[in-house]
């Protein structure tokens, strides 16, 4: 085995026992951060896998875009020999991160208490659907979680039917909050040197997630319902149509308001009393929005988008992912890093992150099952 260099997370030891997406999407962000990362997969293989069309080479892209810089093991968890092999990894790892159901580690003695007996400085993570208490029974995937978190009663049009967010948006911020608690974890063992077990759930991650509408909720009593794209305490801020497509418009505050009207030669209306403040807007919302698509309509969204964004007025084309890569190339974020070389060259999507001094490393493509299998029980049966 050899450090991955370069990023700030470099020398630490992963072992990954998740599957499907939270926990592999947070492991993938911490090997992209320099961390080994090791992939424990049953003999089937992670499930996205077989989650397709679409794929590259007959790869599932979704397994390939969560997959990157980590080294893949086949264990079958049944086999006394490949649970000796696991158990080893744990012993030797900083962060341990799983997501079987609650419980299910215990009946291999992967467990965190057993675990931790012999590695107290591990980092512990464990990520399930509904909780490690009464809820942990219940299985979890992120469609549940938008369904039962109160999500699709918000996502959709105030006559239509309840939809779900057009990604799995519970899964990926539990990984990130599996993240967050393994770097806080990790502290915390710098400084004392002891690890800990470190638990989330999707739920829990909803709760959070859904911010300013669970804040409604749990201060105020106020269920939220659906609005379409509206946004129930700023206005303006949807997609409103223009001469051809319609943009979006997000004039979040007094001042934005008084520059947006600026621009659409109609500035009295910054000092008309319906629309003076936020909650004024607000309030007359359906008196102000037919006079902004009046007054857009003499113009395309393109040339809206350069007028306003010139004005400093927040606003944005409605693109297709593509649209959205090109605008991210335009604008110098460079989307796209290629992973590996030759035949094993994965274009994936980069890393949020940017770093001053210790850049973000890209140092494996995406592991075949199993493929670096020998090498790892090798060194497992070392005494490195």
């Amino acid at each position: 085995m050899t450090e991955a260099g370069g990023g700030p997370l470099t020398g630490l030891l992963v072992a990954d026992f998740s599957r499907v997406l939270a926990g592999p999407y947070a492991t993938m962000l911490l090997a992209d951060l320099g961390a080994e990362v090791v992939k424990v997969e049953s003999p089937q293989g992670d499930e996205t896998r077989t989650w397709m069309p679409p794929t590259r080479d007959e790869t599932s892209t979704y397994y390939l875009g969560i997959n990157r810089g980590k080294r893949s093991i086949a264990l079958d968890l049944r086999d006394e020999a490949d649970v000796a092999v696991a158990k080893e990894l744990a012993r030797r790892a900083d962060v341990l991160i799983e997501n079987l159901r609650p419980g299910g580690m215990a009946k291999y003695g992967l467990d965190y208490a057993s675990v931790a007996a012999d590695n107290p400085g591990l980092v512990y993570a464990s990520i399930s659907g509904f909780g490690s208490t009464k809820g942990a029974h219940v299985p979890g995937y992120d469609l549940m979680v938008q369904a039962v978190s109160g999500l699709m009663s918000l996502t959709g049009d105030a006559d239509g039917p309840p939809y779900r967010a057009g990604i799995s948006i519970f899964d990926v911020m539990a990984g990130k909050d599996a993240l967050i608690g393994i770097l806080a974890a990790l502290r915390h063992r710098d400084a004392t040197g002891r690890g800990q077990h470190v638990e989330l759930s999707l739920l829990a991650s909803a709760m959070s997630g859904m911010v300013n509408q669970s804040s409604a909720y749990a201060a105020a009593g106020v269920v939220p319902t659906r609005m379409g794209n509206a946004h129930p305490s700023v206005v303006p801020y949807e997609p409103l149509p223009t001469a051809d497509n319609p943009m979006v418009i997000a004039a979040a505050n007094d001042g934005l308001f008084r520059k947006l009207v600026g621009v659409l030669g109609l500035p009295e209306l910054a000092d008309d009393p319906r629309f003076l403040r936020n909650a004024d807007r607000t309030e007359h919302r359906e008196e102000l929005k037919p006079i902004l698509v009046e007054a857009l309509s003499a113009k395309g969204a393109e040339e809206w988008f350069d007028l306003l964004v010139a004005a400093g007025v927040p606003c944005g084309p409605i693109n297709s992912v593509a649209g959205g890569f090109a605008i991210a190339e335009r604008f110098g974020l460079e989307p796209v890093v290629e992973v590996g070389e030759g035949d094993r060259a994965v274009p994936t999507t980069r890393h949020p992150i940017r770093f001053s001094d210790t850049p973000v490393t890209y140092e494996l493509p995406p592991p075949e099952r199993d493929e670096h299998g020998a090498e790892l029980r090798k060194w497992l049966g070392s005494d490195a």
